[in-house]
């Protein structure tokens, strides 16, 4: 079975660990996980992820109006709460420095559906340098148009998402070799 379009980029592990987004919709669901390395320590991959309170960081001519996401760190953004609005999501649970979970706002679930989403900045195994940004998405199966969206989904959510954490790991990357470099 291919792995396209419900896996880019995760581990074995990564795919089968259970997320807080697993346990926010009822009925059949379907997930996908989104993972990439990232050359900076795990709490720097967070203050990146957070910024999807500030814009979406993939395709801005798309999806943020043709305006440029922001590309230095949003002071407060890292400053989570039940409720908070980050893009399409509301957050429903987060642990500070290491995840945000989200459900989809009324106006989002019209267009893509009941969705739940788990963004997470984990250890990349020893090395304190290095991290790995995961996002699970998970969307409901039940029903025709469910059925119907559920692969379309996954698709746009593929290239959207892959685009999004190349862009934050690339800024979280461009920020960990500035506080290295002796001229920061």
């Amino acid at each position: 079975m291919s792995r396209l379009p419900h896996v880019w980029g995760a581990t074995s592990d990564e795919v089968l660990r259970d997320y807080p987004a697993d346990r926010l919709l009822d009925g059949r669901t379907t997930a996908m996980t989104r993972a990439v390395r990232v050359a900076a320590p795990r709490e720097l991959s967070w203050r990146w992820l957070c910024q999807i309170a500030v814009a979406p960081y993939s395709y801005d001519l798309l999806d943020n109006r043709g305006r440029r996401s922001p590309r230095e760190l949003t002071p407060g953004a890292d400053e989570l709460h039940v409720g908070k609005l980050m893009m399409i999501f509301r957050v429903t649970s987060y642990e500070p420095g290491h995840h945000w979970t989200g459900v989809t706002t009324p106006g989002a679930a019209r267009l893509f559906g009941p969705v739940a989403v788990t963004y997470a900045a984990e250890p990349d195994g020893s090395d304190p340098t290095a991290s790995r940004m995961v996002c699970r998405l998970v969307s409901e199966v039940d029903g025709r148009v469910a059925r119907v969206r559920a692969p379309l989904l996954a698709w746009g959510d593929l290239v959207m998402m892959r685009k999004e954490l190349l862009t934050l790991k690339q800024l979280a990357e461009r920020d960990a070799e500035r506080s290295r470099s002796p001229l920061a």
